[in-house]
């Protein structure tokens, strides 16, 4: 699996994880269901994002998981230089063609870092 891709799945897994966050959660559900939009599936958005585990290296896995419990949220872009997980700048050298395709973490506060 190529870096790239593993950067793209990584930002899946953290979408998944927020949707499930959120179906599982009482009020949200209750509150999304109010304005119309039943909240279903749960099931089948756990599998999803059990297959998508499964594509992705377990050491890296285990990293995300760390950081998402730490952090809530382990994947960020960054935005003109700057990691919009602690919005500090993120070093020139990160950009390099160097650094091409390589999952990247922020010096500051260790999130994974995407450039959208």
């Amino acid at each position: 699996m190529s870096p790239t891709n593993n950067v793209q799945l990584l930002v899946a897994l953290q979408d998944l994880d927020q949707m499930i966050r959120e179906a599982e959660d009482t009020k949200k559900r209750e509150a999304l269901e109010k304005m119309g939009f039943p909240v279903s599936g749960v099931d089948e958005l756990r599998k999803a994002h059990s297959k998508l585990e499964a594509k992705l290296p377990p050491q890296l896995v285990r990293r995300y998981k760390r950081i998402k419990d730490r952090t809530g949220r382990a994947v960020v872009p960054v935005v003109d230089s700057t990691c919009t997980g602690c919005f500090t700048n993120v070093p020139s050298i990160f950009t390099s063609a160097v650094n091409e395709n390589k999952i990247m973490f922020c010096e500051t506060c260790g999130r994974m870092l995407f450039w959208p």
